[in-house]
């Protein structure tokens, strides 16, 4: 996930956006009156002040923010693009055409892009080839990383076998029963393009067969793991960790990022900032109601039983200013409306100004990538979207996809509703054109 080149219909042409209110994805305050100006390449030259701004030079392209909040390009680092949320994965794996099933994938990713997510971690069920399908102009979607696969013990939470003994057959889910199986797991998955390994220290609330209080891999397997990532040019341990034994063990261990989170404590909490971890802890999926009429009795009532000890938990953790990015298990919650889970934080303690911030240069930090994206600030890539009010009065503005007006990705318009309807149409690069994604920084 790299910032590249910029492409498409608008290939060439520096752009400057003003009548803007800026956030920068760092700083505590927005600028009210602004002025973001890019490069013919998408590097930003400048943002801040209006009255301090260069004056516009020929041929660039100028684009009146008519008083919105422009912001960084946002991310959402737990999602599971290649799941369907409007169906069970039974449904989705068994009569679904496999060739159906690969245009509905790029369909989510247009919609998740639409929504402003221009960057986007995938922990489970998407193959490495959508990444390079984005990275080369094929498709349109956000900037990717794929952990491919989910790594799991026998019956535990990545174990797909029904409660009557058959196997779905995913080809996602990986066993692992000790310390060479664990080993060999996440070689596959290396094997397969993985760019995070994905495991599951705890069971979980959307899994037949354990708790989340169940510890998922032994100790020695979640190091095992984190050393292969670490002998595989230092790739990142993501750990599905929703109870407390499950979360401590896997930060003892090594691993990048906690996902869900759950169960943390003040233990958890001390250990995530003492090793330099991330807590992602997907809120989205405990504010999202459950249909019991629709919903398997087992995972109805490990939700309720979850639900609000996840709020409480994650509140703490909040409050304690622990080191949070921003997940939304979109799969689980629906796609396409990804920055709801900034309400969500908001909603247990966090101001808007720090949600934004953990959406943009705090995630682009647990990605590897804050030194070209999640900020907008001279030499980094103008991966913009503008919301057509301001989210630091109400947050919850940012979760429609029709206030989102505006999304760049290093300058390339991939949607606009605003003056010019031809930047409302497909402007995906045509195959072999370089994507914003593919070429490394000057």
């Amino acid at each position: 996930m790299r910032a590249g080149r910029r492409v498409g219909l608008n290939d060439g042409v520096a752009l400057r956006m003003s009548n803007v209110r800026l956030i920068d994805g760092v700083s505590t305050e927005a600028v009210d009156d602004a002025v973001l100006e890019a490069n013919d390449n998408g590097w930003i030259t400048y943002a801040g002040p209006a009255a301090q701004a260069p004056e516009p030079i020929p041929g660039v392209r100028a684009i009146d923010g008519r008083g919105g909040t422009l912001l960084p390009g946002l991310f959402d680092c737990h999602t599971h693009l290649g799941v369907a949320s409007d169906r069970s994965i039974l449904e989705a794996a068994l009569l679904t055409d496999p060739v159906v099933g690969v245009l509905q994938t790029t369909e989510r990713l247009r919609r998740t892009l639409d929504a402003g997510i221009t960057s986007a971690r995938d922990l489970g069920g998407l193959p490495a080839g959508f990444r390079e399908a984005v990275a080369s102009g094929l498709i349109t979607g956000p900037r990717l990383q794929t952990s491919v696969g989910v790594i799991s013990h026998t019956g535990g939470h990545a174990d797909d076998t029904f409660p009557g003994g058959r196997r779905l057959g995913l080809d996602y889910c990986e066993i692992a029963d000790d310390v060479v199986g664990a080993r060999k797991a996440a070689r596959r998955m290396l094997r397969a393009g993985a760019d995070v390994i994905k495991i599951c220290t705890s069971g979980g609330i959307s899994s037949a067969h354990d708790d989340p209080d169940d510890q998922d891999l032994l100790d020695e397997e979640i190091a095992a793991v984190v050393d292969e990532g670490r002998r595989h040019r230092g790739r990142p341990v993501a750990a599905h960790a929703q109870g407390r034994e499950g979360i401590l063990a896997a930060i003892r261990c090594g691993v990048t990022s906690i996902e869900h989170g759950f169960g943390i404590n003040d233990e958890g909490c001390d250990l995530i900032g003492e090793r330099g971890a991330f807590l992602v802890p997907t809120l989205s999926t405990a504010f999202q109601p459950l249909d019991p009429r629709k919903t398997a009795p087992w995972r109805y009532e490990k939700k309720l039983r979850w639900n609000e000890r996840t709020k409480e938990n994650i509140a703490a953790a909040i409050a304690r200013k622990v080191n949070i990015a921003v997940g939304t298990d979109a799969g689980i919650t629906p796609h396409g409306h990804n920055p709801f889970e900034l309400s969500c934080l908001v909603e247990l303690g966090m101001s808007p100004i720090d949600a934004i911030r953990a959406a943009t240069s705090n995630s682009a930090r647990l990605l590897g990538v804050a030194d070209t994206l999640g900020t907008l600030r001279v030499g980094y890539a103008a991966d913009l979207v503008l919301c057509t009010e301001d989210p630091l009065r109400d947050i919850g503005l940012l979760s429609a996809p029709e206030n989102i007006a505006l999304v760049t990705q290093q300058g390339v318009v991939r949607k606009c509703t605003l003056a010019d309807p031809s930047w409302s149409q497909d402007l995906s690069p045509a195959p072999g054109q370089r994507s914003p994604h593919a070429a490394a920084r000057p």
